[in-house]
């Protein structure tokens, strides 16, 4: 994968303009919840818009935007990555669980870590929120209870009802949505080529920054190589072992992904022909063939099963074994066999 050039902080992506100057006049008039709650797709922009947020509270001299300075001196510390009042919580890079364990939570607090030492604001992101243990969300809720008068804590995750509701509701949720087609399609204009675009922001699921950073020529050429083992496998032609080897190498995450939007417009096209709403609209004729051949009712089995792998894969489950559970079931499918329920 190429390495697209990092986002700059001097303004907020186009179709989140409102948005931040919701936030900023919420800053500004002393609105601003100490416990945030941002989610969404992914690709979409929250993240960026987080770190505006973040950076425009700490700034020595915001400007008439309500943005970053990019000059003064705690600029110069969060371009460095050593501001003491912006704190950074996720799982251990270096953990085999990407769990965010509750030793980082309690160390928030036990070492005051929630007064500014600095600025007028202490922030903290948690990302991904959603992977917060169960100890390590009970002790957040309990600092969300009775938080810091400076502290702003900001969670960010893609999958909010992952979340306990309890701290769900202790926050203020703010929800982004996916730009419209037109936005992003204007916005990636002179960023990717142009003839590849569209596909790009489709298998994204609408997110321009995925469409961005995470579909380059070389992973749609992958993408090209994994369908056509899927297709292969339906007709008999490609041990599916073999192939969950090729999608366990490509990554579980991604090829779940890829999976799940086969088997969804395999479903679409098996409900009707001329479905305009596909995932994958460059594969409509090959899906569309093989929807006529297949039972609807265990292809809506195989969807569910892959939609609880993509949950299990963000555990220590053996994805390899995952992987192969869910081809020889494809095979099955593929050669009109029934999947009992689970």
């Amino acid at each position: 994968m190429t390495e697209p050039t990092p986002l700059p902080f001097d303004a907020p992506l186009p179709w989140l303009a409102e948005d931040w100057t919701r936030l900023d006049r919420a800053r500004r008039d002393g609105r601003l919840a100490h416990g945030l709650l941002f989610s969404g797709p992914r690709g979409i922009g929250k993240r960026h818009l987080v770190e505006l947020l973040a950076r425009s509270m700490l700034c020595g001299a915001p400007t008439a935007d309500g943005l970053a300075c990019g000059r003064c001196a705690d600029c110069a510390l969060i371009a460095a990555e050593s501001h003491p009042d912006l704190l950074r919580v996720g799982p251990d890079p270096e953990a085999k669980s990407e769990e965010i364990p509750v030793a980082a939570i309690r160390a928030l607090v036990e070492r005051g870590a929630l007064t500014p030492s600095r600025a007028a604001w202490k922030v903290t992101l948690v990302d991904p929120a959603d992977h917060l243990n169960a100890a390590a969300a009970n002790a957040l809720l309990k600092t969300l209870e009775e938080p810091p008068g400076a502290a702003l804590i900001v969670l960010v995750t893609e999958q909010p009802g992952r979340l306990p509701a309890t701290i769900r509701s202790r926050c203020r949720q703010i929800r982004i949505p996916t730009p419209s087609t037109a936005d992003a399609l204007a916005w990636l204009s002179g960023r990717i080529p142009e003839e590849t675009a569209a596909l790009r922001l489709c298998l994204a699921h609408g997110g321009p920054l995925r469409a961005l950073s995470e579909l380059d020529e070389a992973r749609l050429a992958q993408r090209r190589e994994r369908i056509d083992g899927f297709l292969a496998i339906a007709r008999g032609q490609r041990d599916p072992l073999v192939e969950a080897s090729a999608w366990n190498a490509l990554g579980p995450r991604l090829s779940l992904d890829w999976l799940a939007g086969w088997l969804v417009d395999l479903v679409r096209l098996g409900a009707s022909e001329h479905s305009t709403q596909l995932d994958n609209p460059d594969q409509r004729d090959a899906l569309r063939v093989l929807a006529r051949s297949l039972e609807p009712t265990s292809l809506h089995r195989l969807l569910q099963r892959v939609q609880r792998a993509r949950a299990l894969v963000e555990t220590r489950a053996n994805s390899q074994l995952v992987l192969e559970s869910l081809s020889i079931e494809w095979l099955r499918v593929g050669a009109g066999q029934a999947i009992r329920r689970s």
